[in-house]
């Protein structure tokens, strides 16, 4: 009879952790993975999750917005691409300067922004140049470009200020997207490409 108690309490205290465990890895609170890092669409490097801010979100993607700060808006109105990589599958980091290029994005404005890998926040700065958005950089022909590095390059308008953040995320938002955009993200996004130009002690 202790032998079948205490199975049974063996039994529950697995099933327990278990689930606890589980549930912790699948909100992002265990493994410190990122609410895109769960993604289902991956267009050239760039990842997202279509669950977030829609009303099938699972609670586990629910947990990993709220724990992020996403505040997701609705799938109508954004969409969120997110990179950690360059070009060639390099970490994105504060010792290197880059270039992001692009094109006209389906959407009817977009927005990227700089955070820092290790909290998901933005980097301990007073730059005030952690984001470009498609008003300040676009140009009449629909692309554009920016360059991402821990100082402002003499004469450069364009600038994102990864000062302070180590490794880095860029997160791409774009809202109100196309229909397409929705229905088939890989063949309807041209993403920006993100172009290593050097780094501290090395040749890019």
């Amino acid at each position: 009879m202790i032998k079948r108690v205490l199975s049974y309490s063996a039994a529950v205290v697995l099933g327990v952790a278990a689930g606890v465990v589980s549930a912790l890895v699948m909100s992002g609170l265990w493994s410190g993975k990122q609410p895109m890092e769960f993604s289902d669409v991956n267009v050239d490097g760039w990842v997202s999750d279509f669950a977030v801010g829609s009303d099938q979100a699972s609670p586990y993607v629910r947990a990993r917005v709220a724990r992020h700060g996403l505040l997701a808006l609705a799938k109508s109105e954004a969409v969120y691409f997110m990179r950690n990589a360059d070009n060639e599958g390099r970490p994105l980091s504060e010792d290197c300067d880059y270039q992001i290029s692009g094109r006209k994005l389906p959407a009817g404005w977009w927005s990227i922004t700089l955070y820092q890998t290790s909290d998901s926040k933005l980097p301990d700065n007073d730059d005030a140049a952690l984001s470009i958005d498609a008003t300040s950089v676009i140009a009449e022909s629909g692309s554009w470009s920016t360059l991402v590095a821990p100082q402002r390059p003499d004469g450069t308008a364009n600038w994102i200020s990864s000062r302070n953040s180590e490794d880095f995320d860029l997160l791409l938002r774009l809202y109100v997207p196309d229909q397409a955009l929705l229905d088939s993200p890989e063949s309807a996004l041209s993403p920006p490409t993100i172009e290593r130009l050097s780094c501290k002690g090395e040749a890019a």
